[in-house]
């Protein structure tokens, strides 16, 4: 597994990260053993970024990962955290809390749950309305000075909102959607995040499975948040993002890849600065991905793959209407 800097002012990371939100919560039913053998499998793969939320399975997924690193060094992992999300018991969504002294709660318990001394990047998990982002970083800063956090990192916020929270203090990387189907940030966030130094964590770059090669009509379910509220997995939209993936399934096929590989290979292709979140959910799926590692993407080849899927082809919003109004990244 090859390595990279994670932007100038972030830790040394592998090229591939593991997104663990599913193994925990809204994708439907996850097998627990399952869920430790591929994290323990993509440790050993050489995956050395693990990305979870306090607010996954309401601590689930933070315990999960305690279990799966047992026995391993600490140091040879760097484990992503976001908080800041508030939930109901029925699991509903509430908002965003990311006052200085909520910071300092979230902290407490994830460093107890993940059976850890530090977080290797804290960051809040969307832009809270009613509190400055001068103000949170300045608390995640105040952890880093206090050791509990090695990083400061961000998601989902626009150009004007990296800018102003790194002039508080250094940001590691910001995490946010980025795919073939999914290019909003390349405008004005990404050249902002580079002039600032700021790495990116891709997260949905198989846009939570729609252009793995995988799903159909027939999958989804009732604990399934993708076909219950993503615009994307429903009807019409649907119909004409499988028929997108299907013409990927055709490059994917001259290429000797997988519809998937060609996908994850596509993100990885657009920087070094750039880190590929992975979903997988299992030691199937994840195998798969990691063949995406060593995948380099010729120049004709990105150039027919962009051409078979242009800028807003997707059909349908990535979020539902009162999700995409908490996206500081979507604002301009």
């Amino acid at each position: 597994m090859h390595t990279t800097g994670l932007g100038q002012h972030g830790p040394r990371v592998s090229r591939l990260g593991l997104g663990c939100m599913g193994m925990s919560d809204l994708y439907g039913p996850a097998d627990r053993d399952e869920s430790i053998a591929t994290l323990r499998a993509a440790l050993d793969a050489g995956i050395t970024l693990l990305d979870t939320g306090d607010f996954y399975g309401m601590g689930h997924n933070e315990m999960l990962i305690r279990d799966a690193l047992a026995g391993r060094p600490r140091e040879n992992v760097q484990i992503s955290v976001k908080f800041g999300a508030l939930r109901g018991p029925d699991g509903a969504w509430n908002g965003y809390d990311c006052r200085p002294k909520a910071v300092r709660n979230f902290v407490a318990y994830t460093l107890k749950r993940l059976g850890t001394d530090y977080i290797d990047i804290y960051r809040p998990a969307r832009l809270d309305p009613d509190v400055p982002i001068e103000e949170t970083v300045g608390a995640i800063a105040d952890l880093v000075k206090a050791g509990y956090v090695r990083h400061i990192g961000l998601s989902e916020v626009g150009a004007d909102t990296l800018q102003r929270a790194s002039s508080v203090h250094p940001i590691s990387d910001l995490q946010i959607e980025y795919s073939i189907i999914s290019r909003g940030i390349e405008a004005a966030i990404l050249p902002t995040a580079r002039r600032l130094g700021i790495g990116i964590t891709a997260y949905g770059v198989l846009s939570r499975g729609l252009i793995s090669g995988h799903w159909s009509r027939a999958r989804g379910g009732d604990k399934d948040f993708r076909s219950l509220a993503s615009p994307r997995f429903q009807g019409d939209n649907l119909d004409a993002n499988l028929a997108l993936v299907e013409r990927m399934r055709a490059l994917a096929q001259d290429l000797d890849v997988t519809v998937a590989q060609l996908a994850i290979a596509w993100v990885a292709a657009q920087g070094a600065d750039v880190v590929p979140l992975v979903g997988a959910r299992k030691r199937d799926r994840l195998q798969e991905a990691l063949g995406a590692a060593d995948l380099v993407l010729k120049p004709e080849d990105l150039a027919r793959l962009e051409a078979i899927v242009p800028p807003n082809a997707a059909a349908g919003e990535r979020y539902n209407a009162a999700q995409m109004a908490h996206l500081d990244s979507e604002m301009g």
